[in-house]
């Protein structure tokens, strides 16, 4: 093996938080193939001894060798989440011994076993940091690369809340005299929490890809799903000494929608408004029908925006008043607005108001 891909090795990994006995066990011969760039991806592979290389084409038949994994590491698993072609390939760099979990088992694993799901969040997080350590040269010397380090505080940042919150429902859920009832809303809690990080990672995943995914878009009210969005994060935000208010709501307002990446968007906004108010302050929820739109303005009481970053503020890794942050956040939003044929802006600017988006939602016409 060549020094360069001596110094691609990433560090020995851990799979703990999988059950031992899951997936089915193949074997790989050195230099044998375990799938190819562009393949469907049918699993994930747990390497159980030997070494798999994570590598691309560079120049004609020459390999790029991206990452050596070892006993215990994952490999494959991105493509099994956000459910797109494998975006590199992966080969046995000796005799190699894995277990091959399915796609279909896995995301069952991650639907009934929230801990797993954190497992594996954990470890893609520290995948993310050694690739970022590994490629800290050339990420200095090619700006294309510089998104692989971008990328990696973004998910720290944005998995910080959710992680903190399983953390303490989970003390609280597991003490002795917690009540039975507390003890199923803390489960619920967690698990919602959970699918809220998969949603997060999904949409990272899909900002990577080039001409991001198909939305999967269902006839839904948006005023019951605004209510229930509001009590859900109203929790997360009163630790945080910030109060949520739901302001003229009308009716029924009939859209289509995909309900976790909409709730993405409305958490990304509410993160933003939290950082801008660090001794607390409310957000407030109004809801407008107007001619042809659902039109949802979320507003904060923080400092605002001043009028002279507001037209980039949608502009990746664009960032205002944020330390450590990456600018991904509003525009996953503006993505997340467009695949539901409506659009998002910040409101002009008042004397004496905070933040102001407005969403524009396309209202569906009876029997659309």
């Amino acid at each position: 093996m060549s020094h360069a891909a001596e110094t691609n090795r990433a560090p020995t990994g851990t799979v703990s938080w999988l059950p031992s006995d899951c997936g089915e066990r193949r074997s790989y011969a050195a230099g044998e193939l375990l799938f190819s760039e562009g393949d469907s991806a049918d699993g994930m592979f747990i390497v159980d001894s030997g070494r798999v290389e994570i590598f691309v084409p560079d120049h004609g038949e020459e390999r790029r060798v991206l990452a050596e994994l070892g006993p215990n590491d994952t490999v494959g698993e991105m493509a099994v989440l956000d459910d797109l072609p494998r975006s590199a390939s992966a080969r046995a760099a000796v005799d190699t011994q894995v277990r091959l979990l399915s796609r279909t088992a896995l995301l069952e694993l991650l639907e009934r076993r929230p801990a797993i799901a954190l497992g594996f969040i954990r470890e893609f997080i520290h995948r993310m940091r050694a690739i970022n350590r590994r490629y800290f040269d050339e990420i200095v010397q090619a700006e294309r690369l510089a998104t692989v380090g971008r990328f990696t505080r973004t998910i720290v940042h944005d998995f910080k809340n959710p992680l903190a919150t399983i953390r303490w429902t989970s003390e609280l859920a597991s003490g002795e005299e917690t009540p039975a009832e507390a003890r199923r809303a803390g489960h619920d809690r967690i698990l919602r929490q959970v699918d809220r990080m998969q949603t997060m990672l999904h949409e990272l995943i899909e900002f990577t890809r080039p001409g991001g995914q198909n939305p999967v878009l269902q006839p839904a009210d948006l005023t019951p799903f605004l209510r229930a969005f509001a009590e859900e994060a109203g929790a997360d935000l009163a630790a945080r000494n910030v109060r949520i208010e739901l302001e003229s709501f009308p009716g029924p307002a009939p859209v289509r929608m995909d309900p976790p990446r909409l709730s993405r968007l409305l958490h990304n906004l509410c993160n933003n408004a939290v950082d801008a108010m660090p001794r607390g302050g409310r957000i407030m929820l109004r809801l407008r029908l107007q001619p042809g739109s659902a039109e949802l303005e979320l507003e904060d009481t923080g400092p605002g925006i001043p009028a002279a970053v507001a037209d980039r503020l949608f502009t990746p890794f664009a960032t205002h008043g944020k330390a450590g942050g990456t600018g991904l956040g509003l525009s996953i939003c503006r993505r997340i607005a467009e695949d539901h044929g409506g659009s998002i802006a910040v409101a002009p600017g008042e004397t004496g108001r905070g933040a102001r988006f407005v969403l524009l939602l396309p209202i569906t016409l009876a029997g659309g």
